[in-house]
């Protein structure tokens, strides 16, 4: 039943798109391909169109022209079961973007997800977890930096760290874009949506970026990438750039390694050091534009300060 059939070796199209001709089939793949830039995105919203047809086709539906609101909001009630909130919002935006692209295309007369509301989501105070900066400190210093891997890895962990950069700039970045200015070295990322941002880098985040690309002789390929994947059987670097699972693999290593039983990701790093910015006097308007959020909202999700009250106010109950 759940059958697909494939325009490229990159997207599978469900089989109601595929049944509804050629024009419905280019139109879905055009969705993916021109309106969408960020390829996180793109992957979310093809997993998203993709379950929701596949499921539309295992309860019956007939053809794209029958999905109808009523389809989507049981799907939506299904997924509310097992995922969060913030999810289910994400796979209702992408189902409601790509009908928006079908009815401009003509494939379908209407969006039946336009009407459809998500679950309600409030959220004061971000998931994600925070390193102390003790427990910081002690996995940078563990990171054994004899080889091109630990400079690597000490690199793009301190540049999370210390410049508050998403994991996905950070892995974007050429080796050019470390360059100094004013006899300091600064640090060009490309931000969500295309936003190129630029910051001095911490003394000490200077000290290992400068270690890892003279200790790998990455000076002379400015246009290569700046975190690189390592050559199989080899403690060598490649030209390859490093992926983010391989980056949260590594992550995974270092911190079992270290000792440190918090449960962290690519994007504990950029809590971490917004954390530790706000709790040494830093402002949350200067910490916005370092992590380059458009609203201070954003920053407070990162803003764990208030954890170490909680903690010393539960340690008042003494039994």
């Amino acid at each position: 039943m759940n059958q697909l059939v494939t325009i490229n070796s990159q997207l599978p199209v469900p089989i109601l798109v595929a049944n509804a001709g050629d024009h419905a089939k280019y139109r879905y793949v055009d969705f993916f391909a021109s309106a969408i830039r960020n390829p996180n995105t793109r992957r979310a919203y093809a997993r998203a169109a993709g379950d929701f047809l596949a499921w539309c086709d295992q309860v019956g539906v007939s053809s794209l022209d029958a999905v109808q609101s009523l389809h989507v909001a049981t799907w939506l009630e299904s997924l509310s079961q097992e995922l969060s909130a913030p999810t289910v919002k994400q796979r209702l935006a992408a189902i409601r973007h790509l009908f928006d692209w079908l009815v401009i295309g003509q494939v379908v007369p209407a969006n039946p997800a336009a009407s459809v509301r998500g679950p309600r989501h409030s959220v004061k105070r971000g998931k994600t977890p925070v390193l102390d900066p003790a427990e910081a400190r002690a996995l940078l210093d563990s990171i054994d930096i004899s080889t091109p891997v630990g400079l690597r890895d000490r690199a793009l962990i301190a540049l999370m760290v210390f410049s508050f950069a998403r994991v996905g700039a950070a892995l974007g970045m050429k080796v050019e874009d470390a360059f100094t200015q004013n006899r300091r070295l600064w640090v060009r990322l490309k931000e969500k949506g295309g936003k190129r941002h630029e910051m001095p880098c911490h003394h000490t985040l200077e000290e290992y970026l400068h270690a890892y690309i003279n200790g790998a002789g990455l000076s002379a390929d400015p246009k290569g990438p700046l975190f690189r994947t390592i050559g199989t059987g080899t403690d060598e670097l490649t030209r390859s750039s490093l992926p983010q699972t391989n980056a949260y693999r590594m992550i995974q290593r270092r911190t079992k390694r270290a000792g440190i039983g918090t449960k962290v990701g690519n994007h504990s790093f950029r809590a971490t050091g917004i954390t530790a910015y706000l709790k040494n006097g830093g402002t949350l308007e200067i910490a916005a534009s370092m992590a380059n959020h458009a609203s201070t909202r954003t920053t407070q999700l990162y803003d764990r300060r208030p954890d170490a009250l909680t903690l010393d106010e539960v340690e008042r109950v003494r039994i």
